[in-house]
């Protein structure tokens, strides 16, 4: 069986890795990422799997949801050759498990990877690559261009071959059930990560006005007395970062005085119930078009 047995080469990982930068080429609002990741693991399907039927299962098999950083999908790639590779060697690893620990770190990766490129690595380059272009330097936009993608590639590399070999770990203990403590506790770790966006990301603001009150003079802004030009909009600004209000009338609306209650409550109640119709099996094509609908509806009335 040992002579037998089906191994992925370094050549094989290259392979997987080069191909994993167009993980977001076929972007999809049903499955997100499904297209790029499965044609990221077309190499490893066809190394592991001889027949037509075991290609084809492979293939519907990672066909299904995903979504996560592009950078930090490849420590999942990582873990998932591994399993397919012992799967493909005859461990009792089925759809479900290779589809859980997919789902189980997705969650919590996609919450560290804006974050750290994004906002920090992005930001820093371009900081360093604009002054250097602004200076009319050459090397501003070449040590842009060249330090991201050493960086990125890079990073995708060496976290793919430690997936590649935690995931040999995993797998050599799924009697001990340590792939359903790893896929454990990625979900519960997502699930924090997911409450803690959903104030950010879900916006949901009711405009009806609750009141409207004529404040005091010296509260707000004079336009009438400030001075023509640059001047008077140099003091209109030092007015504003002094406290003084940009209108004369006080306006309180719906969303205000929901706001001093429980900020985000209406962004969290709706994330509640799509995750409620996602549960009853409603396509996440026809939730996507009914926000859209009723948000324009709403936006004609005057309500959001």
């Amino acid at each position: 069986m040992a002579d037998n047995k089906i191994t992925l080469t370094k050549r094989d990982r290259i392979n997987v890795w080069w191909r994993s930068t167009f993980i977001q080429g076929s972007w999809n609002y049903e499955r997100m990422q499904n297209g790029g990741w499965c044609y990221t693991l077309i190499p490893v399907i066809k190394k592991l799997y001889k027949t037509k039927e075991d290609r084809s299962a492979a293939l519907k098999r990672h066909l299904e949801f995903f979504n996560t950083h592009p950078y930090l999908a490849s420590p999942i790639i990582g873990v998932t050759m591994a399993l397919e590779e012992e799967r493909a060697n005859g461990a009792p690893i089925d759809d479900v498990a290779i589809q859980g620990v997919k789902v189980g770190m997705m969650g919590p990766l996609a919450g560290v990877g804006d974050p750290v490129f994004w906002f920090t690595v992005k930001p820093i380059l371009g900081a360093l690559a604009a002054s250097l272009a602004m200076g009319g330097n050459i090397m501003g936009p070449i040590i842009y261009f060249v330090f991201w993608n050493l960086i990125r590639m890079g990073f995708m590399w060496y976290t793919q071959e430690f997936g590649y070999k935690a995931g040999s770990a995993i797998s050599e203990d799924l009697s001990g059930g340590l792939l359903q403590d790893v896929t454990k506790g990625a979900t519960i770790l997502g699930m924090f990560i997911l409450g803690s966006l959903i104030n950010r990301w879900v916006v949901v603001k009711f405009t009806p006005v609750v009141s409207k009150i004529q404040q005091s003079k010296g509260a707000f802004i004079d336009w009438a007395k400030l001075p023509k030009g640059s001047a008077g909009i140099k003091e209109a600004l030092t007015q504003q970062a002094a406290g003084l209000s940009l209108d004369k009338f006080k306006v309180t609306t719906l969303q205000d005085n929901l706001d001093l209650l429980i900020p985000g409550l209406a962004g969290l109640l709706l994330t509640f119930l799509c995750m409620w119709l996602l549960k009853k099996k409603v396509s996440p094509i026809i939730i996507i078009l009914g926000l859209f609908v009723v948000g324009v509806v709403l936006h004609v009335l005057h309500v959001m």
